[in-house]
């Protein structure tokens, strides 16, 4: 079965429902779970003035995944979380693209066929260029 998987989460409902799902594979034996949260260099700027210290900004962001981190933990998943910076849906791809993973899971914003050709999104875009399966949650 799939032994590495990447979560890509941003906090959204979408990707919690998509955890819910990796929380499955994870039951059926995959060995590692990883959560990849990426700080969009559109919305860093403006999160780094505010922010007090680097610290402080590390912990905003992990907090976004928090709620997935405490699913994991009540059902005693192995996870790691990873911040990686720059626009979302390239990043994503590059990453995944470098490691040994078995399977993408991923939240679907829920973009029209519009919305999504006009703005594109990270869904779309992770299906279209990484190496691995993946998997949308709507």
């Amino acid at each position: 079965m799939y032994k590495h998987i990447v979560l890509a989460a941003d906090g959204s409902e979408n990707s919690i429902r998509a955890a819910q799902h990796a929380l499955l594979f994870a039951k059926q034996g995959a060995q590692l779970i990883e959560i990849v949260l990426v700080a969009d260099f559109a919305k860093a700027k403006q999160d780094i003035l505010h922010a007090q210290s680097r610290e402080a900004l590390d912990y905003e962001r992990r907090q976004k995944v928090r709620v997935i981190e405490e699913l994991f933990l009540s059902e005693k998943v192995t996870y790691n979380v990873k911040l990686l910076h720059g626009d979302p849906g390239p990043i994503i791809v590059d990453y995944v693209n470098s490691q040994a993973v078995d399977l993408v899971i991923i939240g679907s914003r829920g973009l029209n066929s519009l919305q999504e050709m006009v703005l594109g999104s990270v869904s779309h875009k992770v299906v279209k260029r990484v190496k691995a399966p993946v998997l949308v949650v709507k």
